[in-house]
């Protein structure tokens, strides 16, 4: 049986100084295991659950370019569990995450968008009648422990501040399926900090995506005995998600061709690169300075290569 223990993430201070304020990023991209990011965060959480439960087969969702399903086939074949990946035929490209999900082995399951709660189902209905025990984990993690990996992130940069004598004032994410900005969320409620969270979505729009966000973190908050908060302490901001999932311009490229160059740090189109983007983006709009800015880097490296040509 494969276990990790795993160090905090690093995290590395950055040249830009855009309005006077110093920039950090939390370099969770680095997390030990299938290029990190929040997506492995999250898978380790979900594989102590299958062990415990005594699961022998894992079914997830997710897209052809899935981080989520990338992590999750590769802990699967590290711990010698079959996987079946269920993916919409219409986000349907090829991917270097594509690629490795095939390299570990899993089977994906192609069918329309509107049949994927059917075909999961169905998925798991044959695998029982074979006589497996499997485990669904949701896409993106979206779940009551992917928030809790991020609760538990949050004493990581409680612990950095109080080593390096240092206060972030606000913290930015990329804003996906909900659970990390959640996570964060959470973990300032039970810290009662004080900084400002903010999730630059990249896909979804308000009030959905807010509605989400504030749902994950009450349902968390409530499993642990905790009093929930109000859709008004959320900052989650759709003002840059472009055309939708995938989407991006020109000036995120440039976004991302500058922080690789100056900064060695890789970003990609989807989520990290467009979600930077949408921070300095907003700090010029919100006329932020003069303040110590951490960006949590969420994953995806993969993702970089298949836009390399265009960088």
């Amino acid at each position: 049986m494969m276990y990790i223990i795993y160090p905090p993430t690093p995290i590395q201070k950055l040249t830009d100084r855009l309005n006077g304020n110093t920039f950090f990023v939390k370099r969770d991209d680095l997390f030990p295991f299938s290029f990190g990011g929040n997506k492995a965060r999250k898978a380790m959480l979900f594989f102590a659950e299958v062990e415990r439960k005594s699961c022998d087969y894992v079914v997830t969702y997710g897209s052809s370019s899935s981080n989520h399903c990338r992590v999750v086939a590769n802990l699967a074949a590290a711990k010698g569990l079959p996987c079946s990946i269920i993916s919409p035929v219409e986000t349907r490209t090829a991917s270097y995450n594509t690629a490795m999900m095939q390299l570990f082995g899993a089977e994906i399951i192609y069918c329309q968008v509107a049949a994927v709660k059917d075909t999961i189902e169905e998925k798991l209905e044959r695998l029982r009648h074979q006589g497996y025990k499997p485990y669904f984990i949701p896409g993106g993690g979206h779940a009551d422990l992917g928030t809790k990996a991020y609760a538990d992130a949050y004493k990581e940069i409680l612990h950095f501040e109080n080593s390096n004598k240092i206060k972030f004032d606000y913290i930015f994410h990329p804003s996906g399926t909900g659970t990390t900005q959640a996570g964060l969320v959470c973990g300032q409620v039970i810290n009662k900090d004080n900084k400002k969270v903010v999730g630059i979505s990249i896909a979804r729009r308000k009030p959905r995506g807010s509605q989400v966000v504030i749902d994950s973190v009450n349902s968390y908050l409530k499993s642990i005995g905790e009093t929930g908060v109000s859709g008004e302490s959320i900052d989650f901001v759709d003002a840059y998600v472009l055309e939708g999932y995938g989407s991006y311009n020109q000036e995120i490229v440039q976004t991302i061709k500058s922080v690789m160059i100056n900064e060695g740090i890789p970003l990609d189109t989807t989520y990290t690169g467009k979600a930077f983007w949408g921070m300095k983006e907003l700090i010029r709009e919100r006329q932020i300075s003069g303040m110590n800015i951490l960006f949590i880097h969420t994953g995806g490296t993969p993702l970089f290569f298949d836009s390399l040509e265009e960088l």
